[in-house]
Parts: structure tokens; sequence; C-alpha cells
């Protein structure tokens, strides 16, 4: 019976913290970062106006630069998401 318990236990934590409420967020936070990075370049394409550096005083300030690698690893992360995309 205690054993029973300790599995369960490990086998929900588990679906919780991978499968679950981690997973979903990552997901979640990687989709909007996309959406940023997307108006981003059309803003840039359409009126050569840079959204990001816009908000965050210029393409040089650190945290500008700290959104661009987010979003750059968003993307790598995306390429994570096109199995799931296939099934």
């Amino acid at each position: 019976m205690y054993k029973f318990c300790i599995i369960n236990l490990v086998r929900l934590y588990k679906n919780y913290t991978l499968g679950g409420v981690i997973l979903k967020t990552l997901n979640l936070l990687s989709l909007v970062l996309l959406i940023v990075g997307g108006l981003n370049w059309l803003l840039v394409g359409l009126f050569e106006w840079d959204l990001v550096g816009g908000i965050f005083g210029g393409m040089d300030s650190p945290i500008a630069k700290v959104v661009y690698i987010l979003v750059g690893l968003a993307a790598l992360y995306g390429f994570t998401l096109l199995s799931k995309v296939n099934k």
C-alpha cells in the first residue's frame, strides 16, 4: 500500500510539472514572444519603426537586447512545437 501511494505521487508530480502547468506556461510565453517578434518585424517592414526599440529606448538598450534574445529563443523553442502541430 505504501509503495503504491509513492508511485502514484511520483506519477502525479511528473504529470503536473512536465506535462501540465510548466509546459503550458512555456508554450504560451513562447507564443506571445513570437507574436511580439512578428509584429515588430511587420512594423519594421511597413514603417521602418522598431516597436521593441521604441518602447525600451532604442535597439542598443540592454532591455531591448534581452527582449530580442527572448524572441529568438522562443523561435528556437517553436521548432519543438512543430511535432505537436503535425499530430
